[in-house]
């Protein structure tokens, strides 16, 4: 594990921009995994500015987002694919038929799961994969549990993620309370890990994350026995 501390939100979306620039100029063909929420906004800007400067070339490069709410199609503003098309792939020259998100109005969950799991085995696996970390110490939507899901699943939001949701749609009613996740072993499957933490909030449950024991009840817990982790915080 390595941990790199930061100044500010700023200094940290800069630094984690800066290794997944440099997965791309080494790798051209890499396959990122993709977080949203607010934690990650900052990093995309960054790599869309040093896109513009021509510093990096994001036409090989294919993706996997970690999740998307169920019952949101890709056009509603509140979705994941929306999200990732307003913050990176309209902004780079990224190809977008290789840009993979979840499918929210799936008519049948369970082969939905298995179509996004046997998707990310064909592209060979995730190379670097961006993550973030909830409040309840879920990354994704891995929520708190008994056991760990090894595999793309749907999951009932947590009340305390749904609350941590409202922000984004207004109030908690209009919050979807499922949405499609990447498993946990997706996610240890990744070559290489990036953890960007930048909440004073969330220093307690980082410090549980990667300090206390392995549990599915703090799921960003099970990072701790992956090979190659980087912790980018500017928490104290």
């Amino acid at each position: 594990m390595k941990i790199i501390k930061a100044k500010d939100y700023k200094d940290m979306s800069r630094k984690a921009a800066n290794i997944i620039s440099a997965q791309v100029i080494l790798y051209p063909n890499s396959v990122l995994g993709l977080a949203t929420g607010s934690s990650p906004i900052g990093t995309y800007e960054q790599l869309v500015e040093w896109f513009n400067k021509g510093d990096v070339d994001f036409s090989g490069v294919r993706t996997v987002n970690l999740d998307e709410y169920r019952g949101l199609d890709g056009s509603n503003e509140q979705s994941y694919r929306h999200f990732m098309d307003e913050h990176l792939f309209d902004l780079v020259n990224i190809d977008k038929s290789k840009t993979f998100v979840p499918n929210g109005l799936a008519e049948d969950p369970e082969a939905e799961c298995k179509r996004y799991d046997a998707l990310i085995e064909s592209l060979g696996g995730i190379d670097l994969q961006l993550l973030g970390i909830g409040h309840n110490g879920h990354i994704g939507f891995n929520e708190p549990s008994e056991a760990f899901d090894k595999t793309t699943h749907l999951v009932d939001l947590k009340p305390e993620t749904i609350e941590a949701n409202t922000r984004f749609f207004g109030n908690a009613e209009d919050v979807p309370k499922q949405a499609y996740t990447m498993g946990i072993k997706s996610i240890m499957q990744a070559k290489k890990i990036v953890l960007i933490v930048s909440s004073e909030d969330k220093a307690e449950i980082l410090k549980k994350a990667l300090y206390g024991p392995v549990t599915p009840e703090v799921p960003g817990s099970i990072l701790q026995l992956h090979p190659d982790l980087t912790v980018v915080t500017c928490t104290t």
